[in-house]
């Protein structure tokens, strides 16, 4: 049977986060997520057979990780759903929600991020990478859409990818720009473009 110790599965995983974030990842190997991780030689390939399956199993790791975070900014966010939002309303606490995840995700939680990026790029030349990180970003979208309706933001469901989308390009941006310039005032307008370009008007049209 495989092992089946989370604690330890858990601490390969979060050892491999780090390592791609700082090596890439070709710094990613059996041996090193085992020396990073302080766990004894031949750990990691009982629990992960191959370098792919290492890196999928990260990949989820990351996602989990950010999943819990986003219950957590929607409770810190939660309001009163009893009276509908005004437009005004809506675009305000959306780029509010927004603000805080993206500078948060840019510096405190920089390495996950920059970890998850890489992935990415490594999954073109991997496709079962690819295919598992496909099916973590359909996860993402309901959930999002889930997150929202929590906070009474009514944002139509096929606006949720783009959503999702123009979210993942200024993470991307951030994460790569010096974190000491990296603060709310760079953010908060990045977070206000993204609602804008994703949230229909009322008349259907995107938001200019």
């Amino acid at each position: 049977m495989p092992p089946t110790n989370p604690t330890r599965r858990q601490a390969l995983t979060d050892a491999a986060i780090d390592l791609l974030a700082a090596s890439g990842v070709h710094g990613v190997t059996h041996r090193a997520v085992e020396k990073a991780a302080a766990l004894p030689p031949g750990t990691a390939s009982n629990y992960f057979p191959s370098r792919e399956a290492l890196l999928v199993a990260t990949a989820r790791r990351i996602v989990e990780l950010h999943h819990a975070d986003m219950d957590r900014a929607a409770r810190h966010h939660h309001t009163d759903t009893a009276t509908p939002p005004t437009r005004a309303s809506l675009t305000d606490r959306l780029a509010a929600l927004l603000t805080d995840a993206l500078l948060t995700a840019a510096t405190t939680l920089r390495t996950r991020y920059r970890a998850i990026y890489e992935l990415q790029l490594e999954a073109g030349r991997r496709p079962a990478l690819a295919s598992a990180l496909a099916g973590l970003q359909d996860s993402s979208i309901g959930l999002t859409a889930g997150h929202h309706g929590a906070l009474g933001l009514p944002i139509p469901a096929e606006a949720v990818p783009t959503l999702v989308t123009l979210y993942g390009g200024a993470l991307f941006v951030l994460v790569t720009t010096p974190v000491d310039l990296v603060n709310r005032q760079l953010v908060e307008p990045l977070a206000r473009a993204i609602v804008g370009g994703a949230l229909p008007d009322p008349g259907g049209s995107t938001t200019q």
